[in-house]
C-alpha cells in the first residue's frame, strides 16, 4: 500500500507546472520572481504551487536578505526516496531545457567580472584543494565566505551537498549566476554571519573557513563555531591569502587560535611553497586522528 506521502508527491507533479518547477528547482535554487518569469505565471499563482510543493515535501524554501529561494532538498530523511523519484524525469524533456535557459538567461554575468582561476597560484591552490579529496571525501561541505563561489565550483562535483555561506549580498548573486553556467546542481548559497551560522550541530563532514580568519575580529569564535558543525570524524580546512613575510605570523596565530579551541592543527601548506600567497592547513577535534594535508 503507497504511503500518504508518496500520494501527496505524486498529486503534486501531476500538474504540469509543478513539474517543471520542481525539474528546474532539482537544478538550482529560484526566487519566486525568477520563477515567475520562467514560468510565466503570475505571482500568485507560482506562490501557490510552491506551497503545495513544499507541502508534499518536494521542495524547501529558505530566505536570503530580501528575496525566498527554494530547491529541492538535498538531505533529511526522505533523500533517497525523493531522488528515487526526481530519476522518473526525463533528462531530454525539452520544455525543462527551456526553463533552464530561460533561468540562465535572467542570471547572466556581466562580461566584466574577472575570474580568479586563471592565474599559475590560483591553480596550485586548486589542485592542493582537490588532492585533499583524494585522503578522505568531502561529503557534506560548507564554504564559509564562499564569495562568489570558486572554491564550491571546484569542489561541488566531488561531495554529496554544498552549502556556501557569505555575509556579501552581491557575492552570493554573484555565485549563483557562476555555479548555475558551470552546471553546479548540488549547491545552496546562504546568507550567514561566521559566529552564528543557522545549521545544526554535526551537520557537515567538511567544513571550510575560505580566507576569513585572518581579519576575523574573534577568530577564536569562528572557529568553535565552525567546530560546531563538524559531524564526528569530520575536519576542518583553513584558508588564508597571505605573503611571504606574513606567512610565519599567520602559522603562529593559527596554531594558538586551534589550541584555545581544541584542535589539532596540520602543518600549513604553502601555496606557493617558495613564495606564499596561500597558507592551506587541515585542522581536526583532539579526540580523534589527524588528517594529512
Amino acid at each position: 500500500m503507497l504511503s500518504d506521502e508518496l500520494i501527496t508527491q505524486f498529486k503534486a507533479l501531476a500538474d504540469p507546472v509543478r513539474l517543471r518547477i520542481v525539474a528546474l528547482c532539482a537544478r538550482a535554487e529560484c526566487s519566486v520572481s525568477e520563477l515567475t518569469k520562467v514560468m510565466s505565471q503570475s505571482q500568485p499563482r507560482i506562490s501557490q504551487h510552491l506551497k503545495q510543493l513544499c507541502e508534499a515535501q518536494l521542495l524547501e524554501r529558505f530566505r536570503d536578505g530580501h528575496f525566498v529561494y527554494y530547491r529541492v532538498p538535498m538531505g533529511g530523511e526522505q533523500t533517497a526516496s525523493r531522488r528515487r523519484l526526481l530519476n522518473l524525469l526525463p533528462e531530454d524533456e525539452p520544455l525543462f531545457e527551456k526553463d533552464f535557459g530561460k533561468l540562465r538567461q535572467l542570471r547572466d554575468i556581466p562580461a566584466t567580472v574577472p575570474s580568479s582561476s586563471d592565474d599559475s597560484t590560483s591553480r596550485r591552490l586548486h589542485r592542493a584543494l582537490v588532492e585533499l579529496t583524494v585522503a578522505a571525501p568531502l561529503g557534506d561541505l560548507l564554504d564559509i565566505g564562499c564569495g562568489q563561489g570558486r572554491v564550491l565550483k571546484l569542489l561541488a562535483s566531488r561531495a554529496n551537498r554544498v552549502i556556501g555561506v557569505d555575509i556579501d549580498s552581491d557575492a552570493r548573486q554573484l555565485a549563483r549566476a557562476e555555479l548555475l553556467l558551470a552546471g553546479v546542481e548540488n549547491y545552496s548559497l546562504r546568507k550567514g554571519n561566521m559566529y552564528e551560522l543557522p545549521f545544526d550541530d554535526d551537520e557537515f563532514d567538511t567544513v571550510i573557513l575560505d580566507d576569513v580568519l585572518g581579519e576575523a575580529d574573534e577568530p577564536v569564535l569562528a572557529l568553535c563555531e565552525a567546530g560546531r558543525l563538524l559531524k564526528p570524524g569530520g575536519r576542518l580546512l583553513i584558508l588564508a591569502a597571505t605573503d611571504d613575510d606574513g606567512a610565519t605570523f599567520l602559522e603562529t596565530r593559527f596554531a594558538d587560535w586551534c589550541q584555545a579551541t581544541g584542535l589539532r592543527l596540520s602543518t600549513p601548506r604553502h601555496i606557493p611553497r617558495n613564495d606564499p600567497r596561500w597558507l592551506l592547513a587541515v585542522a581536526t577535534p583532539t579526540d580523534q586522528e589527524t588528517a594529512v594535508a
